[in-house]
């Protein structure tokens, strides 16, 4: 986990650029942004999230991470709802098998016939990210490190990461890009970081040597931090917009904007 550092107000929102179209079948990526130092615990209503997530939000947590986990996952069941044809409370969730152990804790998804879009939820300071897309996907958000944190974390990275982090003089913004990137394609294969963190690389100087079969980008976000999606296949339009506070306070379910559920 990367130290929290607060943050400048977020960007006006932007759309990510598409990824150059080298294969056939490209995926597209719906990205969604909201500020979480916008709202506060009082403005969610959980009545939409099933008993483990209420668990969840009632376990000694600070205020902080419960209202991030709270604001992702009405959120999330707010999104995936019209796409399932169901309320945001009867979206239900199951676990993947692990792509390491085969046991039933790897990457979430919905609990629905074939053809159910795939998500990936990451929070850290202040913003919230949701990823949906046809075939797996990941997405990471970071708070910028302090210098400390980077010199600790980047020396278990692979040799090529530590190359380039090093060039850039370990600076916290270089660092974030790539854990972001790493940690968006490990909740992609659905292994997260229980997988060894110098056996992949997912830099910035040669795109070539990262993992096959995936597209990374990184993915514009709020001053003070850094994201990043990874998708199988071939990645085509990501679309990425900031949802507004009252999508999570609204007591019906609101319509995203641009008219897309």
């Amino acid at each position: 986990m990367i130290t929290d550092r607060r943050d400048e107000p977020a960007p006006e929102p932007r759309p990510h650029a598409p990824a150059p179209d080298n294969g056939p079948a490209p995926v597209d990526v719906d990205l969604w942004q909201l500020r979480v130092d916008h709202l506060a615990e009082e403005d969610l209503d959980p009545a939409e999230l099933d008993a483990e997530e209420r668990a969840r939000l009632a376990a000694p947590l600070r205020a902080a991470d419960r209202l991030r986990y709270g604001i992702g996952h009405i959120a999330l069941r707010r999104l995936l709802a019209p796409r399932l044809g169901v309320a945001p409370a009867e979206v239900a969730y199951r676990r993947e098998p692990c792509p390491g152990c085969g046991a039933l804790h790897g990457r979430p998804a919905v609990e629905a016939p074939p053809g159910a879009p795939h998500f990936s939820l990451s929070h850290s300071g202040d913003v919230v990210l949701i990823g949906i897309a046809a075939r797996p996907v990941g997405v990471d958000v970071e708070t910028i490190p302090e210098t400390a944190t980077v010199h600790e974390v980047a020396a278990v990275l692979h040799p090529g990461e530590r190359a380039e982090i090093a060039r850039a003089g370990h600076a916290p913004e270089a660092f974030a890009r790539v854990w972001c990137r790493k940690e968006a394609y490990l909740k992609g294969i659905g292994i997260g970081v229980a997988r060894p963190l110098d056996q992949d690389y997912l830099g910035e100087d040669d795109p070539s040597a990262r993992p096959g079969g995936w597209a990374v980008e990184d993915v514009p976000t709020a001053r003070g931090h850094a994201a990043a999606v990874a998708v199988g296949g071939t990645l085509g339009m990501v679309r990425s917009s900031w949802l507004p506070s009252s999508f999570v306070t609204a007591s019906t379910t609101v319509e995203a904007p641009d008219g897309r559920p």
